[in-house]
C-alpha cells in the first residue's frame, strides 16, 4: 500500500512542490518575447532624442554668448524709481502701471533689450539693465517726458520708411529732418480706452480729448485727408507708433481711434499717448553698480558647485549601481543639453537672464534628474527581486517608476509656478529655472530613461547581470523560492 500511495502521489503530483524554484525559473526564462515593433518604437524614441540634443548643442554654443546673463552675473545698473502725485496724493494703481509701461520702453530704448522693469510696493519701480555702466544716464532716460508728435504721413520724406509704413508695420524709426509734426503730445488732455459699443467682436477703441488749441490743429488736417483717408502718424521720440487712417473731420477735439484692438493694443496705444508725460512723477531714490568682475566670480563659482555636485553624483552611480549607473550618466547628459538649449532659444527671445538664483535653480534640478533616474533603476531591481524576468521588470519597473517621479515633480512644478507667476526680482528666475529643469526631466524620462532600460534589458543586462548590478537581486529572487517551496512541501508531508 505505502507503494502504491508513492505513486498516486507521484502521480497527482503532489511532491512538485520541491521543484517551485526549477518551475519558476522555467517561468522566467520563458517570458513572451518583446515584439519587434516596440523594439523599433524605442530605438526610434532614442534617435529623435539625440537630434534633439544635437540641435540643443548648435543652438547654445557658445555658452557665452547665446544663454543671456543677468545683472549680478553680467554686471550693470540697478535704479529704484520713486514715484509721486504733483497734488502730494497717492499714486493710483493705473497711474503705476502706466508708469512702469512707460520706463520700460524707455529702458528698451537703451539698447537693453534684457533689463528688467517691476513695480516694487506701492509707489517705486525697480529697474535693473544689464551691461550698462552709467547709473546716471540710465536716470535721466528713464525720468525724461517723451516726445509725442503727429504727422501727416503724406509729409514724410522718408522713402524707406514710407515703404514699411505702407506694409503698416509698427515701431518704424523716422530719419530727422524728414518729417514735420503738425501737434505734439501737449495738445492732449486725456486719454481712455473703451469697448466699442457698436462692434460684434467686441473690440476697443482710444478715446483722445484735445485741448482747444490741438482741437483746432486736429480738425484742420482730418478735413484735408478725410476725403482720401489719409493717415497720421503717431510718433514717440522719432518712432511711429501707429499710423491711423481718417475716416471723417473731426472738429469738436474728440478723437476715437478704433482699429480691431484687442484689450491688450489698446492699453498699448493708450502707453504710448500717455508717454509725452508720466502720470506720476519719478524721482530718484538709489541706484548701485554691479561690477562684471564679481558677477563673472559668482558665475564660476556655480559653475564649480555644478561639476562638483555632477562628479559626485556620478561617483555614487557607478559605486552603487555599476553598469546601470550608465542609463543615469546618459539620461543626466541628455537632460543638460536639453536645458541648455531651451534656455539658449528663450534668452534668444528676450524671456530669460541667468542669474545667481536662475543657477541655484539649475543645480537643484540636476539632482531632481538624478533622483528620478534613481527611482526608475531602484524599482527596476526591486521587481527582479520579486521574481520577474529582467524584461518584465524592465517593463513595470519602469512604469512605477516614472509614475512616483512624476507625482515628485508635478508638486514641486506647483511651487515653480507660483514663485514665477507672484515672485518678483531674482526669486522669479529661480522659479523659471526650476521649472524648465522639471519639463526637462519628464521629457528625458520618457524618451531616454524609459526606452533606454527596456533595449538594454532584452539582452545585454540578462546576459551579464554582473557587469549591470543586478546579479545581486536575480540571487535573492532564487533563495526566496525554494524557502516557499520547502515550506509548502512540509505543509503536505
Amino acid at each position: 500500500m505505502a507503494k502504491n500511495k508513492s505513486q498516486d502521489s507521484s502521480k497527482t503530483g503532489i511532491g512538485r512542490w520541491n521543484t517551485a524554484g526549477s518551475a519558476s525559473k522555467n517561468r522566467r526564462s520563458s517570458s513572451k518575447p518583446v515584439p519587434s515593433t516596440e523594439l523599433r518604437r524605442w530605438a526610434i524614441t532614442l534617435i529623435a532624442l539625440l537630434i534633439i540634443c544635437v540641435v540643443s548643442v548648435i543652438g547654445f554654443m557658445p555658452l557665452n554668448e547665446r544663454i543671456t546673463q543677468g545683472l549680478d552675473i553680467q554686471g550693470g545698473v540697478s535704479v529704484i524709481m520713486t514715484a509721486s502725485k504733483s497734488d502730494g496724493s497717492a499714486p493710483r494703481t493705473e497711474d503705476m502701471q502706466t508708469a512702469t509701461s512707460i520706463v520700460q520702453s524707455r529702458v528698451n530704448s537703451l539698447g537693453a533689450s534684457e533689463a528688467t522693469v517691476q513695480q516694487q510696493g506701492n509707489n517705486s519701480i525697480l529697474i535693473q539693465i544689464p551691461g550698462a555702466t552709467d547709473a546716471q544716464e540710465a536716470v535721466q532716460t528713464i525720468g525724461k517726458t517723451g516726445y509725442l508728435e503727429f504727422v501727416r504721413l503724406d509729409s514724410i520724406g522718408d522713402a524707406d520708411a514710407l515703404a514699411q509704413l505702407g506694409a503698416y508695420k509698427a515701431d518704424v524709426s523716422l530719419k530727422k529732418g524728414t518729417y514735420t509734426a503738425f501737434m505734439d503730445g501737449s495738445s492732449i488732455a486725456s486719454v481712455q480706452v473703451a469697448q466699442q459699443s457698436n462692434s460684434a467682436t467686441g473690440s476697443y477703441v482710444v478715446n483722445l480729448t484735445l485741448s482747444g488749441d490741438g482741437a483746432q490743429k486736429f480738425a484742420e488736417v482730418t478735413r484735408e485727408l478725410a476725403p482720401t483717408n489719409g493717415r497720421i502718424a503717431i510718433v514717440l521720440d522719432g518712432v511711429v507708433k501707429s499710423s491711423p487712417a481718417v475716416q471723417n473731420e473731426i472738429t469738436d477735439g474728440s478723437v476715437s481711434i478704433s482699429g480691431n484692438f484687442t484689450a491688450d493694443s489698446a492699453r498699448s496705444l493708450k502707453t504710448v499717448l500717455d508717454s509725452g508725460s508720466l502720470p506720476v512723477t519719478l524721482n530718484y531714490s538709489e541706484s548701485r553698480v554691479v561690477g562684471p568682475t564679481l558677477g563673472q566670480d559668482s558665475l564660476h563659482q556655480g559653475l564649480i558647485a555644478i561639476a562638483l555636485g555632477m562628479a559626485i553624483v556620478i561617483l555614487y552611480l557607478f559605486i552603487f549601481y555599476k553598469g546601470l549607473g550608465l542609463l543615469t550618466l546618459g539620461s543626466l547628459a541628455a537632460f543638460a543639453l536639453m536645458y541648455l538649449g531651451l534656455l539658449a532659444l528663450l534668452s534668444h527671445f528676450g524671456a530669460f537672464a541667468l542669474s545667481l538664483p536662475g543657477l541655484a535653480g539649475i543645480v537643484l534640478t540636476i539632482g531632481m534628474a538624478a533622483d528620478s533616474s534613481i527611482l526608475v533603476l531602484e524599482r527596476f531591481r526591486e521587481e527582479i527581486r520579486m521574481g520577474k524576468s529582467v524584461r518584465n521588470a524592465s517593463l513595470s519597473g519602469v512604469k512605477h517608476g516614472i509614475g512616483t517621479s512624476l507625482d515628485a515633480d508635478m508638486v514641486t512644478m506647483v511651487s515653480a509656478l507660483a514663485l514665477f507667476f507672484f515672485a518678483v526680482g531674482p526669486v522669479k528666475g529661480f522659479g523659471l529655472t526650476l521649472g524648465l529643469g522639471i519639463v526637462c526631466d519628464v521629457i528625458t524620462m520618457f524618451m531616454f530613461k524609459a526606452p533606454a532600460l527596456r533595449l538594454l534589458a532584452h539582452g545585454p543586462i540578462a546576459k551579464h547581470p554582473g557587469f549591470w548590478g543586478v546579479s545581486s537581486d536575480i540571487d535573492e529572487a532564487h533563495k526566496k523560492q525554494p524557502a516557499v517551496a520547502s515550506k509548502g512541501g512540509a505543509a503536505h508531508a
